[in-house]
């Protein structure tokens, strides 16, 4: 189900700053009414914002306005920038938030509360995000202006080129539900194959007489080539598998394997030793610089000169220093023997450890894989061996059945069994392949569901025509015999008619795919229609609202249908913005 719960706008057309909201968690009807107060009010009704309402769902689901309006156009004009819509609704248990805005341009969806991220939102709108909201919604722009939100400004459905129409129809009466149809037939398929089981079964526990007998003696028998056919086959299946194993010797694999663990450490060894004697041979050229610099440093201090700035020294430090120095050469120099030492004891090693060579070629990757092989290669010749030796299960049944009484016994039912399970091969071939035939049923079968919601909704409105959708999707209007085109009725007729049939589209979409708990009706009560066409509308709502728990919102400008609504929503414009004052909670 599809269940739309509250609705905030900002700077959306005529609402300003001052954010409006709207929550349609309701199971009644509710009448919009607006006062144009910049305009005097006392009855001014026109241009105070009760199709901006509509509008903002409209652009919060599918990121356009219900009517043809540019997208900045959609702006406050007054305010000229931060424009927001937010909309809360479910589907099927699962909460959404959609929230969709221009200067700045913003396009954020939630699932359960958690934000979906959204590859391009340069205009408001990622195509990745709005396919994934219109896939949960399962509900188009055309759909949501034909089934959810009437507007006297949309262009009617009969109005329409053929080609646009056949395109609404098509899809309303469930073109793509064939997948799941195919579905169906599968399962209807299951439970008669099981029902033909149940039959033969229950033919083989009352058959007492020959036929039982013989006919249950070639089934056995079927059974048995068929028995026979597999063994054969999975035999030549585990043949073919263990000849396609034995190109390859394993137990060499396995060998070269563990050779190539025994390279891989030799390389490693090898690897390490040349990373020492890189590592000492730096060390080495450091000793001997430092070294060098030491036997310089120690040669001037001989001379009683500062080996820093050159100049003659005689004091009691002189001695020390030149101490501390050869102490420090001594040192270095014994540090270069151990380094010297370690360096010939990597090179001796490197030399026992010699050539490393190729490493070895191998098929597998690793030597699990190869031990895997092995493993299956045996696996495979025990199931040859253990198939190859199995014993008939049928040639004892048939032996003890031969001595049976025979009695004659009648097969209607599985061979009724057995053709509906042919059909439904059919069915199912057809259903799968697309077939242009099965288009055209299904479109027939919810043909005759969708006429007769319409001659219903017709007939309580009080309008006389037959409207009648033909099986090529085209539309008859008759009176009394008499051919009409949508054009020829009168403007309170085209009324009546719109509403019924959208309101027959409406009972075709939920009963193929998910309810729908919002209906918007603009003005298309007003607009040429009588005292009689109002009341039985407003029966209709009222009843539609009542018995299906739909939130129904009529937007009109007629005061007297105050008194027959308990629930009003005041559309106020003042100071050029608009601003909702209602006895619906205000989220």
């Amino acid at each position: 189900m599809i269940h739309i719960r509250d609705l905030t706008v900002r700077n959306f057309m005529s609402v300003g700053n001052a954010t409006q909201a709207i929550n349609f968690d309701r199971r009644d009807l509710t009448l919009v009414l607006g006062e144009n107060l910049d305009l005097g009010g006392d009855g001014s009704r026109n241009g105070t914002g009760k199709t901006t309402i509509i509008n903002a769902l409209s652009y919060a689901l599918y990121g356009q306005a219900l009517t043809n309006i540019r997208k900045d156009n959609l702006i406050n004009k007054t305010n000229a920038k931060n424009m927001l819509v937010s909309l809360e609704f479910a589907v099927n248990g699962v909460d959404y938030r959609i929230e969709r805005g221009r200067k700045p341009n913003v396009l954020r969806f939630y699932v359960n509360q958690e934000e979906q991220a959204s590859q391009d939102n340069s205009q408001g709108d990622s195509r990745e995000t709005q396919t994934a909201i219109e896939r949960i919604l399962g509900l188009s722009h055309d759909m949501f202006r034909h089934v959810l939100a009437l507007n006297t400004y949309t262009e009617p459905f009969l109005a329409l080129k053929a080609n646009d129409q056949r395109a609404i129809i098509e899809q309303l009466l469930g073109i793509t539900m064939l997948s799941e149809r195919a579905d169906r037939v599968k399962e209807l398929n299951r439970e008669t194959r099981d029902s033909i089981s149940q039959e033969e079964m229950r033919i083989r526990a009352v058959q007492e007489a020959n036929r039982r007998i013989e006919e249950q003696i070639e089934s056995l028998r079927k059974r048995q080539t068929l028995w026979g056919k597999k063994q054969r086959d999975d035999c030549a299946s585990f043949l073919s598998s263990i000849q396609e194993l034995e190109h390859i010797d394993i137990e060499q694999e396995i060998q070269a394997h563990r050779d190539l663990d025994r390279y891989n450490e030799v390389k490693k060894q090898i690897d390490d030793c040349n990373r020492h004697l890189r590592s000492i041979r730096a060390d080495k050229s450091k000793l001997e610089k430092q070294q060098a610099q030491l036997e310089q440093e120690i040669l001037s201090l001989s001379k009683h000169e500062c080996y820093a700035c050159g100049q003659t020294i005689h004091d009691s430090k002189q001695d020390e220093i030149l101490q501390t120095k050869q102490a420090s050469l001594e040192e270095s120099a014994q540090t270069w023997l151990a380094a010297d030492t370690q360096e010939q004891e990597h090179q001796v090693k490197l030399q026992e450890l010699g050539e490393l060579g190729k490493p070895p070629t191998m098929f597998y990757d690793d030597l699990e894989q190869a031990l895997n092989h092995r493993n299956s290669l045996e696996q495979l010749r025990r199931d040859l061996a253990a198939r190859q030796i199995e014993i008939d299960p049928y040639a004892d049944q048939i032996a003890d059945m031969q001595n049976q009484a025979l009695q004659t016994v009648t097969y209607d039912t599985l061979n009724t069994l057995t053709r509906l399970h042919e059909h439904q091969d059919f069915l199912l071939k057809l259903l799968t392949n697309k077939d242009s035939f099965i288009r055209k049923k299904i479109i027939e079968q919810n043909l005759s569901y969708l006429n007769s919601r319409l001659t219903w909704y017709l007939d309580r409105i009080g309008l006389p025509h037959q409207v009648i959708f033909q099986n090529d999707l085209s539309v008859t209007i008759t009176e009394l015999g008499r051919d009409l085109d949508f054009d020829n009725l009168s403007r309170g007729e085209r009324n009546r008619l719109i509403l019924s049939m959208s309101w027959a589209f409406r009972d075709v979409w939920e009963s193929l795919y998910s309810a729908i708990n919002v209906l918007f009706i603009d003005e298309l009560v007003d607009s040429g229609m009588d005292t009689q066409g109002v009341e039985n509308s407003l029966a209709l709502l009222k009843k539609m609202s009542r018995e299906r728990n739909k939130s129904i919102w009529l937007v009109s400008h007629r005061d007297e249908l105050a008194g027959r609504v308990e629930n009003i929503l005041r559309v106020v414009k003042e100071g050029g913005f608009t601003s909702y004052n209602n006895d619906v909670d205000i989220v």
